[in-house]
């Protein structure tokens, strides 16, 4: 999808053809590691089609983690008091404003079963059964101290895996993916920490496929998308997961 669309072209576009809409065939660190400082020990990947190559050790691979962390903002209003009315002088209060951010996944397994792990329904995933993948809960402010929400990955169930996209969505509190302060951290033991950030400003566009994970002969290609989608629809149509959607929002 091209950044000057707007979303429900994007969404007729993809309507009438998924090959021109996707060119995908269809088909433990707390807090935030600053790419700025040369002594960080992490790859960071900050643009689409970029990869990160996990081989596996002997023995196979350890349980891995897909975490996100995101800043709360920081909102300055004018206000005016009845001294401030008489006197002509208003002062500035500065507020808090939650944002609820929600990291979740596709997932294919190699038996071909396919379904999402996100918040929303309360899909949050096994770890000791299929699909061997784990959502950590729903953190709806940020305030939280390290990352916000993490997906476990079974190492040990990896070669059940075929694929894996992680996105994350703007649930509430922020307008486009500009105005958060969000990173996600994909963590695989005795590796580097794979690292990604987001920074686009689109307003119709609050949900993100922000990179896939694949099984390449039980190690991990890692492969950023950054590309920003209306709805989970949509996106579904993109990577070709074929999933059923219905409307609904967050209790």
């Amino acid at each position: 999808m091209t950044g000057d669309q707007s979303s429900r072209d994007s969404l007729m576009e993809a309507t009438r053809s998924r090959a021109r809409f996707s060119e995908h065939g269809g088909k433990g660190a707390s807090g935030f590691i600053s790419p700025y400082d040369e002594n960080q020990d992490a790859s960071f990947l900050s643009k689409p089609g970029e990869t990160a190559i996990v081989n596996p050790p002997m023995g196979g691979l350890r349980d891995f983690e897909i975490g996100v962390a995101w800043d709360v903002r920081q909102i300055q209003t004018q206000k005016q008091g009845l001294l401030g009315k008489l006197l002509n002088k208003t002062k500035t209060v500065t507020r808090q404003q939650n944002v609820d951010l929600d990291l979740g996944c596709f997932y294919e397994l190699e038996n071909g079963e396919r379904g999402v792990v996100q918040a929303f329904g309360e899909n949050f995933g096994a770890y000791d059964k299929p699909p061997y993948i784990f959502l950590s809960g729903d953190e709806r402010t940020g305030e939280a101290e390290g990352e916000d929400e993490k997906i476990t990955i079974n190492g040990g169930h990896w070669k059940d895996i075929k694929r894996v996209l992680i996105y994350l969505y703007i649930y509430e509190g922020a307008d486009d993916f500009e105005e958060v302060n969000e990173q996600i951290q994909v963590r695989v033991p005795g590796e580097k920490p794979m690292v990604v950030s987001l920074h686009a400003h689109r307003d119709e566009m609050d949900l993100c496929a922000v990179a896939g994970l694949e099984n390449i002969r039980g190690g991990i290609r890692m492969t950023t998308y950054l590309e920003y989608f209306p709805g989970h629809e949509s996106m579904d149509r993109a990577f070709g997961f074929g999933l059923q959607w219905e409307e609904g929002a967050k209790r």
